[in-house]
């Protein structure tokens, strides 16, 4: 379920980019599904249009999500599998926060268990679901 923080420092087409993206990679948003036109997906959020549609075409941009000319926009076949690619490719961000953590001082136990910690809030937060 998509939810907006208007509170966030985060802008809202860009949470409203991660929801999808987590809705598609836990099934919420199948691969070939509808998502919500522009307006049902205003409505539901109490989000500008203009914004869902910047979402949406930046999602477009990426491979995503496509649109068929009158009938909306629909997660694109191979959308979790560019998802997946995507995410593994920020594994270098993750070696370099490891180092810089250790820099300051943190033990390599203390990082591993709060990156084992994240990893499990995030399996109990869909379930239990292995990913």
């Amino acid at each position: 379920m998509l939810l907006i923080d208007k509170f966030s420092s985060k802008p809202v087409y860009e949470q409203l980019i991660e929801g999808i993206e987590r809705d598609i990679l836990i099934g919420t948003f199948a691969e070939g599904a509808q998502l919500p036109s522009l307006r049902e997906m205003s409505a539901m959020l109490s989000v500008n249009p203009n914004t869902i549609q910047k979402s949406y075409a930046e999602l477009m941009r990426r491979g995503i999500v496509q649109s068929a000319h009158g009938s909306g926009c629909y997660v694109a076949v191979g959308a979790k599998e560019i998802l997946r690619r995507e995410a593994a490719g920020r594994l270098g961000e993750l070696s370099a926060l490891v180092r810089e953590l250790r820099l300051a001082g943190l033990s390599a136990q203390d990082i591993i268990a709060a990156a084992t910690e994240a990893a499990n809030e995030q399996n109990e937060g869909e379930g239990g679901r292995a990913q």
